[in-house]
C-alpha cells in the first residue's frame, strides 16, 4: 500500500512537472472530454460509451464515439481499452483510432485534503502513422457537498504526417451532490482552438448488489474565437 510519505512526493512530482510544460502549447483537437475522478474499485469490471459531438467554428463538425472494456488489476491500477469512432460532416461513421489507458490512484480517498491519481493514455489512428501518449494528474476535492474535480494534462503527438509537438490540456468540473441520482454542476475545457464553459450533470443508479449505472450528460459553448460553437458530451459506464 502506498503510504503517506510516497504519495505525497509521486503527486508533486506530477503536478511540477505538468506545471514545467504547461507553457509549451495547449492541445488541440477535442478538448471536451470525460473529466476523470482518481479513484480505483478493486476488482470491478466496467462497459463504457462515450459520445462527444463538436459543431461551427473555426474546428470542423466532428462525431466521436469511445466504446470500452474496462477492469481494475488492484487496489491502486485500472486499465482500460478503447476502439474510437470518428464522422466528420458528409462522412459515414468508422473507426478512427484505438486507445490504451491506465489509472494510477496515488492517494486513499480522504487521506489528504486533496486526492490524488495519474491518468496514463496511449493512442494510434488507423488510417494514419499517428501516435499520442499523455499523462493527467487527476485531484479531487470536497468542499461539503460540492466536489472539484480537475485533469491537467500533458499530451506528445508523433508520426506522419503532423510534426511532433508537445500539449496541454485541462478539464474542471465542480458538482453538487444533490442525490446519488442526479448531481448538477460546471466544468471548464481550455485546449489551443478550444475553450469552452456549460452546466453538466452526473448520476447513478444502483441496478443491483454490485452493479451500477453511471450517467453524464454535459453541454458546453465555446467562449473563445477559435473555439466550437456548441459541444455535447454524453456518457453511460456499466460496472459490476
Amino acid at each position: 500500500m502506498l503510504g503517506r510519505t510516497s504519495a505525497r512526493p509521486a503527486a508533486m512530482a506530477c503536478l511540477l512537472l505538468l506545471v514545467f510544460f504547461s507553457g509549451i502549447a495547449t492541445a488541440d483537437g477535442v478538448v471536451v472530454d470525460k473529466v476523470y475522478d482518481p479513484y480505483v474499485q478493486p476488482l470491478e469490471t466496467e462497459i463504457e460509451w462515450r459520445f462527444i459531438d463538436q459543431d461551427e467554428g473555426v474546428a470542423p463538425a466532428l462525431q466521436k464515439h469511445f466504446l470500452g472494456f474496462g477492469r481494475s488489476v488492484s487496489d491502486r491500477w485500472a486499465v482500460e481499452i478503447y476502439a474510437i469512432a470518428q464522422r466528420n460532416r458528409g462522412e459515414s461513421l468508422s473507426i478512427d483510432a484505438y486507445e490504451v489507458e491506465a489509472k494510477w490512484q496515488l492517494t486513499e480517498q480522504g487521506e489528504f485534503a486533496v486526492d490524488w491519481g495519474v491518468l496514463f493514455e496511449l493512442e494510434r489512428e488507423v488510417q494514419n502513422n499517428i501516435w499520442e501518449a499523455s499523462a493527467h494528474l487527476l485531484a479531487v476535492r470536497d468542499f461539503g457537498r460540492s466536489t472539484v474535480t480537475a485533469n491537467l494534462g500533458l499530451i506528445y503527438e508523433w508520426g506522419e504526417p503532423i510534426e511532433n509537438e508537445i500539449e496541454t490540456n485541462l478539464r474542471v468540473q465542480a458538482r453538487y451532490r444533490l442525490a446519488e441520482v442526479f448531481e448538477p454542476g460546471l466544468e471548464l475545457h481550455v485546449g489551443q482552438d478550444t475553450t469552452a464553459v456549460g452546466p453538466a450533470f452526473t448520476g447513478l443508479f444502483r441496478v443491483s448488489q454490485g452493479r451500477k449505472l453511471r450517467w453524464e450528460l454535459g453541454y458546453f459553448s465555446g467562449v473563445s474565437e477559435r473555439s466550437p460553437d456548441n459541444i455535447l458530451r454524453a456518457n453511460i459506464e456499466f460496472e459490476f
